[in-house]
């Protein structure tokens, strides 16, 4: 268990902060491309902070605090003119790099506009989102993993949820919630509402492992009926620092995604490309993103897919998760590896140094190690399963979807039955480089009940 002042520096976003200072050495999704696309200025929120976030008709990008520095009005209401942004009340102009450009009813034979600065912030658009980087200069760079630069068939699902980012992420690091939360518990539900839950999600851990590597910690299972040679030990996936986890299987490619938006909130997002073997491209004009529910019309969690029980247990916990109550076990070694990530994280940045995962190397792609047989179950079928009972079933590309699956899988029945190789995409099982000192593992066998 924490003390209630290291829950509180753990939990904080603030700028300030020891972990709001760590938080903002690191770039986010704040917007989908097509939102400034459809409308050039929106207002974001980010770390407890609110901006102006604006797309020029050049497509350059820019974001400054919400309040205007001349007399504090909203810039999010602003006037895009050219590649800056124009104040609504009193038409002062600031470009991308946050300096004054226009003051419109100020002398002009002062320095008084060379002297009003709005605090900038830097702006990048990958894979269909818009980035935003508001740390301290200098930026590292926008890292280009493999998830949003792959070829593939490609949606995004995205859900605000009213807690606070770690209690997500400690999920990330806690493999035996699958077998009772989406197997005995989704069978439970199931069972009420007259559906059939996914077996191989049920499948009991019999060994769990964690590895610190160079973007975070890989997770590690060996499940009922497998072995280490099996992908989910194996390979294993990452949780990548400090906000996203990368989890595959079955020719599904997934970036999860834990955005602070502030201390009681966070936007949980699911960036997914399917590219299973066989995959012929299909095109898309652009990224379709859709609202996962997290309750229903009577205000009870929506729990009859897999993303909404995650949303269930995570908000349940409160607003903020009381750690000084908790009691962790054996098979917590996750949870407890995570926390100490994030304290050297806080003390490396307290010395002037970046956190882990930061970047200033130029790259084209950062291959991420991810699992490609998911708890040892059929690809097309684990494929099909992830469609219907998981947040693709609210996709509205979910039948194009669908098929890219099952059509891949008729195409390499196909190639089998004829004896020619088929054709697997570049799906980004990279490697790892791991610590030589932070490892853990745990045989189920022996955690207390």
């Amino acid at each position: 268990m924490l003390t209630a002042e290291q829950n509180e520096e753990l939990t904080a976003v603030e700028a300030g902060t020891p972990m709001g200072e760590v938080l903002r050495r690191y770039w986010y999704p704040v917007a989908f491309a097509r939102e400034l696309t459809e409308f050039p200025v929106k207002r974001v929120e980010l770390l407890g902070e609110f901006f102006a976030l604006w797309r020029s008709p050049s497509g350059k990008y820019g974001i400054i605090p919400e309040p205007c520095p001349h007399r504090k009005a909203s810039m999010a209401y602003g006037v895009v003119e050219g590649d800056g942004l124009r104040c609504p009340y009193h038409g002062w102009k600031f470009d991308t790099d946050g300096a004054c450009t226009d003051q419109p009813a100020e002398k002009a034979n002062t320095n008084f506009q060379e002297r009003v600065r709005a605090t900038a912030g830097k702006v990048e658009e990958l894979g269909g989102l818009v980035w935003a980087y508001i740390g301290p200069d200098p930026a590292p760079l926008l890292p280009r993993f493999d998830v949003y630069v792959m070829d593939g068939y490609r949606d995004i699902g995205w859900a605000d949820i009213p807690c606070n980012y770690v209690q997500v992420m400690e999920n990330a690091v806690d493999p035996h919630h699958v077998e009772h939360l989406h197997g005995r518990y989704f069978e439970f539900i199931g069972r009420h509402e007259g559906f059939e839950a996914p077996a191989s999600f049920g499948k009991k851990h019999q060994r769990i492992g964690f590895d610190a590597f160079e973007w975070g910690i890989i997770k590690r299972r060996v499940l009922s009926g497998a072995s280490e040679d099996n992908d989910d030990w194996k390979v294993g996936h990452p949780l990548v620092f400090p906000y996203n986890m990368r989890v595959g299987g079955g020719g599904i490619h997934q970036m999860q995604i834990r955005v602070p938006i502030n201390r009681t909130t966070t936007r949980f997002m699911l960036y997914t490309v399917h590219a299973p073997e066989g995959y012929e491209p299909v095109e898309q004009a652009s990224v379709p993103d859709y609202e996962i529910p997290v309750f229903d019309d009577r205000g009870n969690h929506v729990v009859n897919y897999v993303e909404g029980q995650d949303i269930m247990a995570w908000v349940t916990q409160g607003p903020i998760t009381d750690r000084t109550t908790e009691h962790l076990g054996r098979s917590d070694i996750g949870v407890s590896l995570l926390r100490k990530m994030f304290r050297q994280a806080m003390q490396a940045v307290a010395k002037g140094e970046d956190p882990l995962g930061t970047i200033r190397e130029p790259h084209e792609r950062i291959d991420l190690p991810c699992e490609k047989d998911k708890f040892h179950a059929g690809g097309a079928e684990f494929a099909i399963d992830f469609c219907n009972m998981g947040s693709t079933r609210y996709s509205p590309a979910l039948e194009p979807i669908k098929q890219v699956h099952l059509a891949a899988a008729a195409r390499v029945e196909a190639d089998k039955e004829a004896g020619r190789p088929s054709f697997t995409p570049a799906g980004g099982i990279g490697t790892a480089t791991l610590a030589p000192d932070t490892s853990a593992q745990v045989d189920s066998g022996t955690i207390p009940r």
